[in-house]
């Protein structure tokens, strides 16, 4: 799986900025105050470093920084010949005051980010524990996978894959519930275990997509929502017959996947979409299989909506297709990579959505 946290030296360069201003803001004054007439006194400015301190900085590193601005508050105060005014006294005072204040605002600030990183914890655990790794080999094929999360770090959401190896050949699903949160989760996990347990023996696409969409039902139904009764989920199904050359696909709403052949990239769109799971009772119950030609060497890149709807600053789609074919030959290990360093990059590491990839390639 791809790890987004390589992929920010912007942030990291900005967090140095931003804990480096008290320091600078502090040398400032005392810099400027001795470079002007005494008249012009900018020891009343000397209250903004702890201020600043307590956005980045500890409690103890807090009051440190504080006391170096009372102490070039009493030295710039002792230039002024000034130290028993009542003002200065006041100045001090004030200095002494913002730095208690900042301690305690620091001190919250890290409980905070302590029981952020505990939620963030247990998101990522939870969603390692649905979306798992897949072996890099299954049968005649290998596979990569990558899974980025949205930029809400504790708002896991609905994006699931998975690969069996079953006497029909390898079968693949991809797909993405609609919504976020743990009843996104709770659909997610539904999907997963019905497809490990229907793949193995279901004897064709169409009868695997049935017992999905009976699982999923038969979930929304025990939900007493109507949030629950509205969950559906696009999704993906392929087949890849290890004994041939042929590729079989059955997508239910699910954006198409791309096909690498030859050097060259295009998508394997739908000629009849089958109805996303949990709405056939509305649209259709009736499912449609496409077949294409995959042969040895050929890459399959199946992908969620996460994905083809990333947009960069200027609110553009991210052209998947154009921005994959010059890495067409790599593995499916490079290819993953680039996808995913390319996809934060194209973002400004601000997806807005969870983004799945999953990549076959026929040995």
């Amino acid at each position: 799986m791809t790890d987004r946290a390589a992929h920010r030296p912007a942030q990291d360069l900005g967090y140095a900025v931003v804990r480096l201003a008290p320091l600078a803001l502090l040398l400032a004054a005392v810099i400027i105050d001795v470079l002007t007439p005494s008249a012009w006194r900018f020891n009343r400015f000397l209250a903004g470093p702890p201020a600043l301190a307590a956005a980045t900085w500890g409690p103890v590193g807090t009051g440190v920084i504080g006391l170096l601005a009372l102490a070039a508050d009493i030295a710039m105060t002792g230039d002024y010949g000034a130290l028993d005014q009542p003002w200065a006294w006041l100045t001090m005072a004030m200095i002494a005051v913002v730095t208690v204040a900042a301690m305690y605002a620091s001190h919250v600030r890290q409980e905070h980010e302590r029981t952020m990183a505990d939620l963030r914890s247990v998101a990522e655990a939870a969603q390692r524990a649905l979306v798992r790794p897949l072996p890099s080999r299954l049968g005649s094929t290998r596979l990569a996978t990558m899974y980025l999360a949205a930029a809400a770090q504790a708002r896991i959401g609905g994006d699931f894959y998975e690969a069996q190896r079953t006497p029909y050949g390898i079968r693949i699903m991809i797909g993405d519930v609609r919504g976020k949160g743990l009843p996104a989760v709770e659909t997610a996990a539904v999907m997963m275990g019905a497809f490990r347990e229907a793949a193995y023996d279901a004897p064709d696409l169409p009868t695997l997509a049935t017992r999905l969409e009976t699982s999923i039902r038969r979930s929304s139904a025990q939900t007493r929502s109507k949030e629950g009764e509205e969950r559906f989920a696009t999704g993906l199904l392929a087949e890849i017959p290890e004994d041939g050359t042929v590729l079989r696909l059955l997508s239910c709403g699910h954006p198409p996947p791309l096909l690498i052949s030859g050097g060259t990239v295009r998508e394997l769109e739908a000629t009849a979409p089958s109805p996303p799971f949990n709405l056939a009772v509305l649209l259709s119950d009736e499912y449609h299989v496409d077949t294409a030609s995959f042969g040895a060497g050929d890459t399959l890149l199946l992908y969620t909506d996460g994905v083809s709807e990333t947009r960069d600053r200027n609110g553009v789609f991210y052209p998947l297709a154009e921005r994959i074919e010059p890495v067409a030959a790599a593995s499916p290990g490079e290819l993953i990579d680039h996808l995913g360093a390319d996809l934060l990059a194209y973002a400004s590491d601000n997806l807005v959505a969870d983004a799945a990839v999953l990549v076959v390639r026929r040995e």
